[in-house]
């Protein structure tokens, strides 16, 4: 355990991302075998005697394993910490003095696990467009195999938002006796049409850019970053709802009148602009490709007749399960689907719908209410967790 005093609420510092190195071949949901993978992962906090505090973090579309803290080399002052800083380090919803907390970067992501721009040890060329297309369940069985290299049998929580929520959805059924409690925020059982939709829209901007080539721009030292821009500035639109958008920008122009032409000439244009064009450059055009069709072929309830309360029978975690008022993207509807179906199955399950105005982005924020509730059940976790150590 941390020195620092539960009630100091800080940073988790300085960490140095590490990689697992798997020689077993991997089969894969599509039947496909990879001959062996890597996968990157952070910790934070420690692991105690029994590694019975252990919280896996799923992460979204274009997450990674970097959630908390800096980089060695990084200045604290200007570097941008993990993607969900807000709630994992000291004193904080994820407390790091209780708990040991690991988040991996998923196969086929391009943060230092093996995914398209791996090279293929059939061609020595990076895969490319050949590497499988994964599934939600493979990514699940991956965690549970660096959950066997860390030593841990069994998940205290298991946490995600958005695509994260189905990893966790995913752990409660594939595999209910390593998972205590399941934290689920802002996701849904499976993509509605109209998310399918806006994914193939963002798919088709970089399948159509001339520099994709295939798939195969690696050969070519190109990136297709008309299309990854593209794909980003959609699902960006997404992300946000109508009122943080109306807040945030308005109708406000960039100059004191209309220029009748096609340049960025509102703040919000400009704003998508930037957004698309800074994330063209740090993800890859076949690894986007990838995660949204993992989001749009999601629906365990299809091994189980459709039904989604007989698809949960044999979960024995808790769940905490979590909305925004404004998402549009995974509604609150979605987030309900879940609970009713736990409820009909019953499974214990606490439902918490939050007002917020940012929209599907609420859960990477710092809303006061939603941490609040979302603290509170991890609290519950690490309390009833020392109670048994100390009995």
């Amino acid at each position: 355990m941390s020195e620092l005093d539960r009630t100091t609420v800080g940073n988790v510092g300085v960490v140095t991302p590490q990689t697992l190195h798997f020689a077993e071949p991997l089969t894969l949901a599509n039947g496909r075998t990879l001959p062996f993978y890597d996968i990157a992962y952070e910790t934070y906090g420690q692991l105690n005697a029994d590694a019975s505090n252990a919280v896996l973090i799923c992460h979204a579309l274009s997450g990674h394993h970097h959630v908390a803290g800096f980089h060695p080399h990084e200045d604290p002052a200007t570097a941008k910490p993990g993607w969900w800083d807000v709630a994992i380090g000291p004193g904080k919803v994820i407390d790091t003095n209780r708990f040991f907390v690991v988040a991996t970067n998923n196969l086929g992501g391009c943060h230092g696990s093996t995914g398209p721009a791996s090279i293929n040890p059939e061609t020595d060329k990076p895969y490319g467009p050949d590497f499988p297309i994964v599934a939600v369940r493979d990514w699940v069985k991956v965690q549970g195999y660096v959950a066997d290299m860390l030593g841990i049998k069994r998940w205290a929580a298991v946490v995600g938002g958005s695509l994260g929520g189905m990893q966790v959805l995913r752990w409660s059924i594939d595999y209910p006796d390593r998972i205590a409690n399941a934290v689920v925020i802002a996701s849904a059982p499976k993509l509605s049409a109209q998310n399918i939709a806006f994914n193939e829209v963002a798919r088709q901007a970089i399948l159509r850019d001339p520099k994709y080539h295939g798939g195969h721009f690696y050969e070519h030292d190109e990136v297709p970053e008309v299309g990854l821009t593209l794909a980003r500035m959609v699902g960006h639109i997404t992300y946000l709802s109508d009122d943080a958008m109306r807040e945030k920008f308005g109708r406000v122009l960039r100059s004191d009148g209309y220029r009748y032409g096609f340049d960025a000439e509102f703040q919000v244009e400009s704003y998508l602009r930037y957004q698309g064009e800074s994330f063209s450059k740090r993800f890859d055009a076949n690894t986007y490709l990838l995660m949204t069709r993992v989001l749009d072929y999601f629906d365990p309830a299809r091994d189980y007749d459709h039904d989604l309360a007989k698809t949960f029978a044999k979960a024995t975690c808790r769940f905490l399960v979590m909305s925004f008022s404004t998402d549009w993207r995974f509604s609150p509807e979605r987030s309900r689907e879940i609970v009713d179906a736990l409820v009909r199955a019953d499974k214990e399950v606490s439902y918490a719908e939050i007002d917020a105005p940012q929209g599907h982005d609420a859960f990477l924020l710092d809303n006061p209410r939603y941490l609040a509730i979302f603290g509170a059940y991890m609290r519950r976790i690490a309390d009833q967790l020392e109670a048994h150590h100390a009995a």
